[in-house]
């Protein structure tokens, strides 16, 4: 009697079930595949520090093969070039590694149309400490490394013929604004700390290996010019950690900075 007048207790048909059973099975698998997987987090935790010496290493060779006898100084002196082809490589691989995560490779850059006010207002302030943080340590540190700053300088920046700095001046800042903070901010920090629940400690974590990257760029067998190299970048880089943990959502202008940063870099090469 009572199945007669309630429609809702007759027995649900098998294939309603599997119908129900399938979909719930693709929308775990969707949301499982939204995740970084450890291996790819780790391996693009230390990516750019390995891809910047490997791309310098091929200049090697090639600079041995024409005769060079001083083949890594003159490779050294190549490193926009070598640091550009190792941003399209890392851009490869995140885009690889996104796309077998299913989703796209802009996810990374945390763009908030709700909130892009103040995350404009948030940039700007920031570029009061960024700005400092970017220009001091480096003089001051080469200065406490080499008794003179310029010598780090020279070393770092040697002349290049007129096509190159054409290609660099275009091509360099704008690979590494779409692949550094993104790689290390977009894709490694986030996901490491929804893997391990930690923050603090990946913030640092990240932060470091980040100015870390810096001491294959270029890649000198010299620890003095390493040490300058990595601290110069320490507190610029820890802060940017720490900005974009606090607002994801700054990614995107952090990076518009990073670029105009970057593309007075060319100008610094000697003629």
């Amino acid at each position: 009697m009572f199945r007669a007048v309630c429609p809702m207790a007759h027995p649900v048909p098998s294939s309603t079930l599997d119908i129900e059973m399938a979909i719930s099975v693709a929308a775990r698998t969707i949301g499982s595949r939204t995740l970084a997987r450890p291996g790819g987090l780790w391996a693009m935790l230390f990516a750019r520090l390995l891809l910047f010496a490997g791309w310098q290493g091929v200049f090697v060779v090639a600079f041995a093969v024409s005769g060079s006898t001083r083949p890594l100084q003159d490779s050294a002196a190549w490193w926009l070039i070598t640091a550009t082809l190792a941003n399209l490589t890392n851009l490869g691989m995140l885009g690889w590694l996104t796309h077998r995560e299913g989703r796209k490779l802009r996810s990374l850059l945390n763009f908030d149309r709700s909130t892009w006010r103040r995350d404009l207002l948030w940039g700007g302030g920031s570029l009061l400490v960024l700005v400092p943080l970017g220009v001091f340590p480096g003089p001051l540190l080469g200065t406490a490394l080499f008794g003179n700053a310029s010598v780090p300088t020279s070393m770092l920046f040697q002349p290049l013929p007129g096509w190159a700095l054409i290609f660099v001046g275009v091509m360099f800042p704008l690979t590494i604004a779409l692949s550094e903070l993104p790689t290390y901010y977009g894709y490694v920090m986030p996901g490491l700390k929804k893997m391990t629940g930690l923050v603090w400690p990946i913030v640092l974590l990240v932060g470091t290996t980040h100015a870390l990257q810096h001491v294959t760029l270029p890649r000198l067998l010299d620890p003095r010019f390493m040490a300058w190299r990595f601290g110069m970048f320490l507190p610029f880089a820890l802060f940017i950690a720490w900005l974009i943990s606090r607002r994801p959502s700054l990614l995107p202008y952090l990076m518009a900075v990073h670029f105009l940063l970057d593309a007075q870099l060319v100008f610094l090469v000697p003629r």
